[in-house]
């Protein structure tokens, strides 16, 4: 009797350890998928994005500067804002290339 009562409440421990695990797990997954998974398509984009600049581009910074691209460095690129007014940016200073 003994022996049947102690497997019994072995069962029922081993069913409240999946229990209880279990939400953490739904949450993980959520994370994941709602956090994680975005996140690292956007740095793909990003990145892509960075990689395809050519001279001439119309880009804008992140600071809200419009400009042309006039050359590109390894870290930053030379951006022309105005008629004989050209600065250095970051290249990762770059929001995005502005369609025409």
């Amino acid at each position: 009797m003994f022996f049947l009562q102690t497997e019994a409440a072995g069962d029922v421990a081993t069913g409240g350890i999946v229990g209880f695990l279990m939400p953490f797990l739904i949450v993980g997954v959520l994370f994941y998928f709602m956090i994680i998974r975005p996140q690292q398509k956007q740095q793909k984009e990003r990145k892509a994005m960075l990689d395809a600049l050519k001279k001439g581009d119309r880009i804008v910074t992140v600071g809200g500067i419009y400009g042309e691209l006039v050359a590109l460095k390894e870290d930053y690129v030379t951006l022309k804002v105005a008629d004989k007014v050209e600065i250095k940016v970051s290249r990762s200073g770059i929001g995005q290339v502005v369609k025409d």
